[in-house]
């Protein structure tokens, strides 16, 4: 089993091979909303981001649905409706994100 140390290395690790790919800034800019802004949704996101970006609803949630599930470093809850999904960044990867994304 990793120690809580091995684990945040291996997000640190993570979440740098992922920005590092980033060609047009819209994973740093996805990243930043979640450090400022705490709980979105995809649609949220989207919003925010096409106003800047050439970017689909799908490719939002891809990037959203990766950072969830691969790198680990958000929280999903439903909403009281049920009907879509609310995301925040885990609050102990919240410094090395801002770190990271700065």
């Amino acid at each position: 089993m990793r120690s809580p140390h091995e684990i945040k290395t291996v997000i640190e690790t993570r979440l740098k091979n992922y920005l590092s790919r980033d060609r047009t800034g819209v994973r740093r800019a996805l990243l930043q909303l979640f450090i400022r802004l705490k709980c979105l949704t995809i649609a949220e996101i989207f919003e925010i981001l096409a106003r800047k970006f050439s970017i689909s609803y799908h490719s939002v949630a891809a990037m959203v649905g990766i950072i969830a599930s691969k790198i680990g470093i958000l929280h999903v809850t439903k909403n009281r409706e049920g009907s879509c999904s609310v995301y925040s960044l885990k609050e102990q990867y919240a410094g090395m994100v801002a770190r990271i994304v700065s």
